[in-house]
């Protein structure tokens, strides 16, 4: 009987160590997965702040070409204006300005 205790607790003493071993695997497997999560999360951070700082100088340039644009649009549109303004006042008082040249 004390053989047969003893086999059993020899053959426990086996399990445990066998599920000890793979529990230091599974730590060390946790471990690795961590270590690449983190080295992931780095690399996505560098390439998200790349991908921004490209998009920041993006969008200057495109504001430039905006900025420059309107600008051109709005001497161009009080030009006409003026223009307009003009020719509306000479052809209204067009019967005084013929009699001021002849």
């Amino acid at each position: 009987m004390v053989t047969i205790v003893q086999e059993r607790v020899g053959v426990l003493e086996t399990k445990v160590a066998t599920l000890n071993e793979k529990l230091d695997d599974l730590k060390t497997d946790v471990k690795e997965v961590h270590e690449v999560l983190d080295r992931n999360k780095d690399e996505i951070k560098d390439q998200l702040k790349t991908m921004y700082d490209a998009s920041c100088s993006q969008h200057d340039a495109l504001n430039t070409k905006i900025e420059t644009i309107e600008k051109l649009k709005d001497k161009w549109t009080y030009i006409a204006m003026g223009g307009f303004a003009v020719a509306g006042f000479v052809s209204g008082h067009m019967d005084k300005i013929l009699k001021f040249f002849a």
